[in-house]
């Protein structure tokens, strides 16, 4: 084996950190990731740098906050010029294979840049250069696009058939594995760097059995309820949602059914850890497990997210290290306050991959060793001011920028 880490990023998408049980959700069921704490770090303090897919996407993958670029909506991909951390690791002599998601690169770009192999959960073959369609990023509905928003997204259904519970999470799972079993027939000891994100359990709020069933609605923590003295635009947006009516039942429903779907996520974790195991990969590889920012779920009569709203429901993400062998590390929870654009630097010291240019991530290495302080305040950023009409946004309320600070 090469004396470089290999590096596995599972993404979840819109997780939300008290989604897990290991931070103390009674009603969660994530035996795999709790597992994974007790052989790493988990942040109980982890927050996301934007509380929408695009920008946080760009912050993480470049280690830069979202402001620095003008990442600010979920319009504005990166420029060809801007760093990514997959091309670093792949220029670096890392077999990069990304699996699933995208939200990043846009579609006309040719993937080889980025990556060795591309899965994107539809195709078990390696696909480089075709456009992601929306309509497979949502789980491959064959519908047209208007009679997918009509009847199923992005709001609550509840129990579904298989192929509406994440078919494309499903595929990707299946690439990944593929993958880390051809690698340890091949005897290929190049280090391999490998980015798994997955949909799960972005809205639709909807999951098959037997994670459906499984989830004790009277385990349910407290929903947060509504509040009229919160900021204008979450109470806006509550009030042109019109949930208010809705009984507490109703709403159960809907936080199992986001639990049953983050437990689908984690038994998917669990098959690839039990990959790498078999393989013989799990001991010599750094394993990040996060989320790019969370979901009201309810909380504040509120489902899905707001890109100018901080509250801990969106920002605060899972984030779980299991860095390989050769790293120091004294398993715990910690509350050291960690932000998603430290991974990079992380990744870095980890590999000795340089970073040559100005980022703003802290390496979490020493956090990994048994430090409890790693930073005095993380950032969170959302909107864009008038006249950014390169960031702008279709349909979007008036522009507006606005900082929180954890």
């Amino acid at each position: 084996m090469s004396d470089r880490p290999n590096i596995l990023y599972f993404v979840a998408d819109q997780m939300r950190a008290d989604a897990q049980h290991y931070l103390g959700n009674p009603a969660s069921i994530t035996p795999n990731v709790d597992a994974l704490a007790e052989d790493g770090v988990a942040f109980a303090n982890a927050y996301c740098q934007n509380p929408v897919c695009v920008p946080s996407r760009c912050s993480f993958l470049s280690g830069l906050y979202p402001h620095t670029t003008g990442h600010r909506t979920m319009h504005y991909l990166q420029r060809e010029d801007e760093p990514n951390l997959l091309r670093i690791m792949k220029n670096a002599g890392y077999e990069v294979i990304w699996i699933g998601r995208n939200d990043v690169v846009p579609g006309d770009r040719s993937k080889e840049e980025y990556c060795d192999e591309y899965y994107n959960g539809y195709s078990s073959e390696n696909i480089r250069d075709k456009r992601i369609d929306v309509m497979e990023m949502l789980n491959g509905d064959t519908r047209s696009k208007k009679e997918f928003n009509k009847d199923m997204y992005s709001f609550y259904l509840g129990k579904v058939d298989e192929k509406h519970s994440g078919t494309a999470d499903d595929g990707c799972i299946r690439s990944c594995l593929e993958y880390l079993e051809r690698k340890k027939k091949s005897g290929n000891e190049k280090p391999f760097f490998v980015y798994c994100t997955l949909m799960f359990p972005h809205p639709p709020y909807a999951c098959c059995d037997p994670w459906y069933s499984s989830i004790d609605r009277n385990a349910l923590p407290p929903r947060k309820p509504w509040n009229p003295d919160k900021p204008a635009m979450l109470v806006k947006t509550a009030n042109n949602m019109d949930l208010h009516d809705w009984s507490e039942n109703r709403w159960n429903e809907l936080r199992a059914t986001y639990l049953a779907m983050t437990s689908k996520w984690d038994s998917q974790l669990g098959q690839v850890m039990h990959s790498l195991k078999e393989n013989d990969f799990y001991d010599d590889t750094s394993v990040f497990v996060f989320s790019d920012h969370g979901d009201y779920t309810g909380d504040y009569d509120i489902v899905e997210k707001l890109q100018n709203c901080f509250e801990n429901d969106l920002t605060n993400i899972p984030l779980v290290i299991k860095p390989a062998r050769q790293f120091a590390c004294r398993p715990r929870i910690t509350k050291a306050l960690a932000e998603l654009v430290d991974l990079n630097a992380t990744v870095s010291e980890m590999t000795g991959v340089p970073l040559d240019y100005v980022q703003y991530g802290k390496s979490l290495v020493h956090v990994l060793n048994g430090d409890d302080h790693h930073k005095d305040a993380v950032y969170a950023e959302g909107g864009r001011m008038n006249g950014d009409t390169y960031a702008k946004e279709l349909g979007m309320i008036p522009p507006m920028i606005c900082t929180g600070r954890a």
